[in-house]
């Protein structure tokens, strides 16, 4: 196309689950984008969401020029994903998209596997997605082999933090489409306060129940403080294909009256029923969890991965070694002891994600990228 600063842009986001800080990011690029006179349109799996990401679609649907289309999308490989492939090659020409946006190492591959015409733009942000895969593992290996073939059909790749740039250097490869490093952003309703529900637990999680968020390593510090004589009670809020094996974990360690695990709600409810914010996670890319809690005003422990420590910056030495249930329960009794410190920490990185991590600037910079990535087509 032919692309001035101000010329409206079609523009279609493609990813799979509409859950967790993926959708958030996807929410929050789609609404800022329509405030600025774009189309936009959305491409999402069917069979995952839940009644809230329903009803977040349902409201954002009103506004969406160019309309949602949902199909079943398998988390891995599989032959219906060629079915998803031409799905998203007929959106793209019935909508005239001069953007498809592939969010998630899915929504990344039917961006740029599916057919689009000479002068639009094949977009990439992977969310993490199969960047988490060890590349010594024999499904590491196949979903980054897949990657670097996949790398040669994208124009324009955008990550959420330096980390992610760098882990897909690391183990895919250079991009030979244009690369640039947006941090998520947070807006001015994130940063009112939550006040805690008159039955909140010390600690407080929030977040899906997969490995690679840690909850097992979060019960086996609280065992240890436990064992040490001091009665911490906790709040895990969420849902996953681990959640059975959670509770078990619970009761065997003798926690089941002090650990309660309660359904997935907004983050800003979650946040009320903790007065400790503990993310303990294996891998992250940059996490929405983190910059929502902080642009609250609530206390957070977390775990030293990802692009966490760009979000905590000059704050980064408080962060803990990942699978360290030692470390962790170390961590929560001191937070919990030197409440002064831990306000006192807690404010600071109020501040810091206020000054630098803007869903406006975040907006403004995606939409620069992709104009240069247009110019360039």
């Amino acid at each position: 196309m032919r692309e001035t600063p101000s010329t409206p842009l079609n523009i279609l986001h493609v990813f799979r689950a509409p859950v967790g800080g993926l959708f958030r990011h996807v929410v929050d690029l789609t609404r800022g984008q329509i405030a600025r006179g774009h189309k936009v349109g959305l491409i999402a799996d069917s069979t995952t969401g839940g009644p809230q990401a329903e009803a977040m679609l349902a409201d954002l649907s009103k506004n969406l020029a160019l309309g949602i289309s949902r199909m079943p999308v398998r988390r891995h490989l599989g032959p219906r994903d060629i079915g998803g492939i031409f799905h998203v090659s007929r959106r793209i020409a019935e909508t005239g998209a001069h953007v498809v946006h592939g969010h998630g190492a899915k929504g990344g591959a039917y961006a740029r596997l599916a057919s689009a015409p000479k002068g639009s733009i094949r977009v990439y942000t992977p969310h993490g997605g199969s960047l988490l895969f060890r590349p010594n593992a024999l499904l590491g290996t196949l979903y980054l082999r897949l990657e670097n073939i996949l790398m040669r059909r994208g124009d324009l790749f955008l990550f959420e933090s330096a980390y992610s740039e760098q882990v897909f250097r690391a183990n895919v490869g250079n991009p030979k489409g244009i690369v640039r490093v947006i941090h998520n952003g947070v807006g001015e309703a994130d940063f009112g306060p939550v006040e805690c529900a008159p039955d909140a637990t010390d600690l407080v999680f929030v977040g899906e129940f997969r490995p690679v968020k840690g909850i097992d390593v979060l019960i086996a510090a609280i065992a240890l403080l436990h064992r040490a004589g001091r009665r911490v009670t906790a709040t895990i809020v969420g849902h996953g294909p681990e959640e059975g094996a959670l509770r078990a974990q619970a009761v065997m360690a003798g926690l089941a009256d002090h650990v309660r695990f309660v359904p997935a709600m907004p983050a800003r409810r979650a946040f009320a029923l903790g007065r400790l914010m503990v993310v303990p996670s294996r891998s992250e890319s940059l996490p929405y969890i983190v910059l929502e809690a902080a642009g609250a005003g609530i206390p957070l422990i977390a775990t030293e991965v990802g692009g966490i420590p760009e979000i905590f910056g000059p704050q980064s030495s408080r962060l803990i070694p990942r699978e360290d249930p030692d470390a962790l329960a170390e961590a929560i009794a001191s937070a919990l002891e030197d409440q002064v410190a831990t306000r006192e920490s807690a404010d600071a990185l109020q501040q810091r994600v206020r000054d630098s991590f803007s869903v406006d600037v975040m907006v403004d910079r995606v939409l620069e990228a992709y104009r240069q990535a247009l110019r360039a087509a």
